[in-house]
């Protein structure tokens, strides 16, 4: 509880707690004037003289590094990358509660982490960028918004929750096709087991993670309509259908599914084991192929990992933007380097994008732009399975409450599922309040 009340006091200082019951409509400032579309500058316009700050975490600080050394040799700005400490998130929505703005933020694009950092005070309406129409079709209009005023520019592929697995372990232990549904991946698990190996890894020694496997275990249910109902406070993690899911994780391990140290492994010990073929599948996001890239090349990734998508009924994958996927443009109140702020943006995905996927080796999200050949294929699934995806917890919900935190004391012996789910409702609720939700 001591992080949500952290939580809370953020949100009150930027402004949250007094504009919760305004119209938040983006496309009117505080008066209620309609506001025009903001300049959008010529890619390379010159900004000799021009400083401007990037925040970014710890997983995302080299993502813009040769974006941003093109562009100050091409318009003679300066830029500034800052590493802010972990949990981002939260130690961003400190910084800029006190004051402390940059001019760009790598920040998770979806509704819940837009309403936490107050995007109407705070940031810039990115509506009318010259690279929105570049988007694919499924994902122009899938995550940066809010009160239909865009708020973030997506620079990679939004991460999906599913299940990167290692295809010599399948081989080893006689599964020749993916899983089609939870359940059958469930009797996979069960007869790798049976036959002494590790079917899943989890790492609840760094605990971020843990909720995946409660939240695909709610994908069918998201699509239709779950996370509205909870929004609307006319369903609770307490019912059946989150807290069940609850139940079913917490089965599993019971089971000796997991690996033994799976309440202190950690995000490194989770890819490592996969790579080496020490455990069989791990759900995760799109972050954790990338540490695996960093341990491995192209050739060794396509011959040993795979990835699908989960659910209860099939395989919908359940898309989560992070912050690395995506910036905002902060209201600096110097409209010089806001207009840079928007001029960098254009840059890095217009006439810089394609260089800028190649450079990272990572999926194409615009029309026109062709994902390079040496992407890892596991990759490129996990970037296809969004067309047949439902927005995670994150994307749907108003709020979001620390459900991987009380499971990962669930996963330490400390809380039980109905534990985990009551915590994880109070939390919510407390939230949905504090930004004047309707029915809470």
């Amino acid at each position: 509880m001591k992080r949500l009340h952290k939580t809370l006091i953020a949100l009150t200082a930027v402004g949250l707690l007094t504009t919760a019951c305004s119209d938040p409509g983006g496309g009117s400032d505080d008066s209620g004037t309609k506001k025009t579309a903001s300049a959008w500058p010529a890619e390379t316009a010159k900004l000799d003289g021009v400083n401007l700050t990037i925040w970014a975490a710890q997983n995302s600080n080299a993502v813009a590094k040769q974006v941003a050394a093109d562009f100050e040799q091409k318009t003679g700005a300066k830029i500034k990358i800052v590493t802010v400490p972990d949990p981002y998130e939260q130690s961003v929505q400190t910084k800029v509660a006190s004051g402390d703005k940059p001019d760009l933020a790598f920040w998770q694009p979806t509704a819940s982490q837009l309403t936490a950092i107050n995007a109407k005070q705070n940031l810039q309406s990115l509506d009318g960028a010259p690279f929105i129409d570049k988007y694919k079709p499924a994902l122009k209009d899938s995550t940066g918004i809010l009160d239909k005023t865009r708020y973030a520019a997506l620079v990679t592929v939004p991460a999906v929750e599913g299940v990167w697995y290692n295809k010599e372990v399948f081989a080893k232990y006689g599964i020749t096709d993916t899983p089609k549904n939870f359940d059958e991946m469930v009797a996979d698990a069960k007869t790798i087991k049976a036959k002494g190996g590790v079917p899943f890894y989890e790492m609840g020694g760094d605990k971020w993670a843990t909720q995946w496997w409660v939240q695909v275990q709610l994908a069918d249910a998201a699509k239709a309509g779950l996370w509205d109902k909870v929004n609307k406070n006319e369903e609770k993690f307490t019912d059946p259908t989150i807290l069940d899911a609850i139940k079913r994780y917490k089965s599993l391990v019971d089971e000796g599914l997991f690996n033994k140290n799976y309440a202190s492994a950690t995000f490194v010990d989770q890819s490592k084991a996969l790579l080496d073929g020490d455990a069989a599948m791990a759900i995760q996001v799109n972050t954790f192929f990338s540490q695996m890239q960093a341990q491995s090349d192209t050739a060794e990734l396509n011959k040993k990992i795979g990835f699908f998508p989960i659910s209860p009924k099939g395989n919908v994958g359940t898309v989560i933007p992070d912050q690395s996927n995506a910036l905002v443009a902060f209201k600096t109140g110097d409209a010089k380097r806001e207009a840079a702020a928007r001029q960098f943006l254009s840059y890095w995905m217009g006439s810089a994008y394609p260089g800028f996927i190649k450079s990272l080796n990572t999926v194409s999200i615009q029309e026109g732009v062709d994902t390079p050949a040496t992407v890892p294929e596991a990759l490129s699934a996990n970037a296809d399975s969004i067309g047949n995806s439902v927005g995670s917890m994150q994307v749907l919900a108003v709020v979001n409450p620390d459900l991987y935190l009380n499971l990962a004391n669930m996963l330490a012996g400390q809380a039980s599922p109905s534990k985990v789910a009551e915590t994880t409702q109070a939390q919510f609720a407390q939230l949905a309040q504090a930004i004047g939700t309707p029915g809470f």
